[in-house]
């Protein structure tokens, strides 16, 4: 995996940059509300003793293969890529983002996700509509989004990839398959909705 080193929205022919999660879901957070999302806290229901949940724990309620939910209290809003914490990088030409489910190389699962993604007969899962102000941040739902340039005591940044996309309003659609015998591919794509 390759952290991203700043926030900033990728190009469509950089390299992907594969973020890893620490156990939880991960999350696309418009870069305009980074601020707003406090990730896991002491006050949370996970690592506290809170009632209320925090913003990690409203992305652990999200059951299906993604969901948008509320960050802050402006109306802005970030997608979950829910199901299982994999390892996932953004493919700017498809508007989708890739989960590493099981694979023996990247060349690989990118191959299959490719097959998958041209595939009529592909069964998506609908999941709901993002609406997102412009470009985006794939990163950890356990960090706090102001956080994201803080070195971590050890070294390194949290892990953290661009995503590359006008403001918006998306149709989402996910999809976990075995494309071939040595690929399982989970998928999340974005789908521009005419105003």
């Amino acid at each position: 995996m390759r952290p991203s080193s700043s926030v900033a929205a990728e190009t469509p022919h950089a390299p992907f940059d594969w973020v890893e999660s620490m156990g939880g879901p991960l999350i696309v957070i418009p870069v305009s509300a980074l601020d707003a999302w406090r990730g896991c806290t002491e006050s949370g229901m996970v690592v506290g003793d809170g009632v209320d949940p925090d913003d990690y724990d409203r992305a652990c309620a999200v059951d299906d293969l993604a969901g948008a939910i509320a960050v802050g209290k402006d109306g802005t809003e970030a997608l979950v890529l829910g199901d299982e914490p994999a390892t996932t990088c953004y493919m700017a030409e498809h508007r989708a983002f890739l989960r590493w489910l099981a694979a023996d190389s990247e060349a690989g699962l990118k191959a299959a996700a490719e097959a998958v993604l041209a595939d009529p007969a592909t069964q998506w899962e609908e999941c709901g509509t993002w609406i997102t102000d412009g470009p985006a941040v794939l990163m950890d739902s356990a960090e706090a989004g102001a956080e994201l340039n803080v070195e971590y005591p050890g070294g390194g940044l949290p892990p953290q990839a661009g995503v590359a996309l006008p403001p918006g309003r998306w149709r989402v659609r996910a999809v976990h398959t075995e494309a071939d015998e040595e690929n399982w591919v989970g998928l999340v794509q974005l789908l521009a909705v005419a105003d």
